[in-house]
């Protein structure tokens, strides 16, 4: 595959074999403070229609946060959908320990007489994803998720977001412990068209 234009060949190269670690597969250490800020820098340049900067940061550690978040999503989900035990009840209690740095995303989308919701809330995912890229960029390891609690307004009061707010997801960033797992791509024929006139 050539390289374009007086492009960048080693950035495409990068984002040709870009790729999601779980973030069970995470460890110590996460990118320090000034990197955060780096990292965040990069993330927030997306296209923002009418520059509203439709989203916002929430910085959880797992260090100082991780333990006393699983025990209250296990609380939770408890609530919601019955006892927990075993792998299942790990699995919640461990959510915010896994990456030593988790960066929680919120879409701050709301009714604007110019700027579709729809705009906004895809301005958000932008943030996301690149996030994960310059993550990915910076040397570590990252993965962005959403989960349950993503969708449970008590859950998400108690994770930080505000009445209106939304998670876009979570982002998971540490180091790798070992190299990533290449998954079946789709067949980019079967996703393009070319446009056709309709009556």
């Amino acid at each position: 595959m050539s390289d374009y234009q007086t492009g960048s060949p080693e950035t495409l190269a990068f984002l040709r074999r870009r790729r999601s670690h779980p973030s069970i597969t995470m460890a110590a250490p996460g990118p320090d403070p000034d990197q955060i800020r780096d990292l965040l820098t990069i993330a927030t340049r997306v296209p923002d229609h009418g520059k509203l900067a439709p989203w916002r940061f929430v910085l959880y550690r797992a260090a100082e946060d991780g333990e006393r978040i699983g025990a209250w999503l296990a609380a939770r989900y408890e609530t919601l959908h019955g006892p927990l035990e075993g792998d299942a009840r790990d699995k919640e209690l461990t959510r915010f320990t896994r990456a030593p740095l988790v960066i929680g995303v919120i879409s701050q989308a709301a009714d604007h007489p110019k700027i579709p919701v729809w705009e906004q809330q895809l301005s958000a995912g932008a943030v996301c994803m690149n996030l994960v890229t310059a993550a990915a960029a910076a040397g570590f390891a990252s993965q962005w998720l959403s989960e349950w609690f993503a969708f449970d307004d008590e859950a998400a009061r108690y994770l930080g977001a505000r009445p209106g707010e939304r998670f876009a997801g979570f982002v998971h960033i540490g180091t790798a412990t070992q190299p990533p797992v290449e998954r079946p791509r789709p067949t980019l024929d079967d996703l393009i068209s070319n446009w056709t006139e309709t009556d």
